[in-house]
């Protein structure tokens, strides 16, 4: 009847607008292996951060130690993005950005509080763990502007390339990014640059420097790309 109400009319979600549809269709779905991606991502970067503080000798090479674990990044840069997008994809990189600084600000101040006596570990612990500043602002700006490139990169090949081939995709984008991130870093935490010449090294170090972990990260960066087939493209409408 007219004008009056019945309960299934009262109890029935409203129609949704198409704007919802459309607001709902391009939030992106976190999938397990998207998660997964995420977190060892996330938590590569880390272990990368502090293993770097140990300088080993490998074929009769210097390298530090977490060279081998950080080119593995970008390939999981590659899976994020190919799970949820470019967007999601650079939120993560600030992230880590940000998280690698403050890890670097918290041992900063865990080394300068005083230590047990009975402990008897403050000295190597301080030696150790206490932040170069410069060596970790390096690492971050090579962190971000590399990863950022490898981002765009990536963007590019599976929107104007193809998106088959899904191993050319990540060689392509870390041949760009990797050797962009060993650039900055080397000269920007060894080398003689205006206001920083006091802890420089020589420049035949630091291009020596540049070349090994050139070579290693180019290796571990390669071996890694079957890991961009753990999962389907879900994302290339937001690629």
């Amino acid at each position: 009847m007219h004008g009056v109400s019945t309960t299934d009319d009262l109890t029935a979600p409203p129609p949704a607008s198409p704007a919802a549809d459309a607001g709902r269709s391009a939030m992106p779905v976190l999938s397990r292996v998207g998660l997964v991606a995420l977190a060892a991502y996330a938590g590569a970067q880390v272990i990368s951060q502090v293993t770097s503080l140990k300088i080993g000798v490998v074929f009769d090479r210097s390298v530090d130690m977490g060279t081998f674990i950080y080119p593995i990044t970008f390939t999981l840069r590659d899976v994020v993005h190919k799970t949820l997008g470019r967007s999601a994809t650079r939120t993560l990189i600030v992230t880590c950005a940000g998280l690698n600084l403050f890890l670097a600000a918290y041992l900063q101040w865990t080394a300068s509080v005083q230590s047990d006596p009975d402990w008897g570990l403050g000295r190597e612990y301080s030696a150790l763990l206490g932040p170069i500043w410069r060596i970790v602002i390096a690492s971050i700006v090579a962190m971000v502007v590399s990863e950022l490139v490898d981002t765009e990169v990536y963007h590019w090949f599976v929107t104007r390339i193809t998106t088959r081939m899904q191993w050319l995709r990540v060689l392509v984008s870390n041949a760009v990014s990797v050797p962009v991130d060993n650039l900055i870093f080397a000269v920007g935490a060894f080398g003689a640059l205006p206001l920083l010449s006091a802890d420089a090294l020589p420049w035949a170090t630091v291009w020596s420097i540049f070349w090994v972990n050139l070579v290693v990260k180019g290796l571990v960066s390669a071996a890694s790309v079957p890991f961009i087939y753990l999962t389907r493209d879900t994302a290339l409408d937001r690629a």
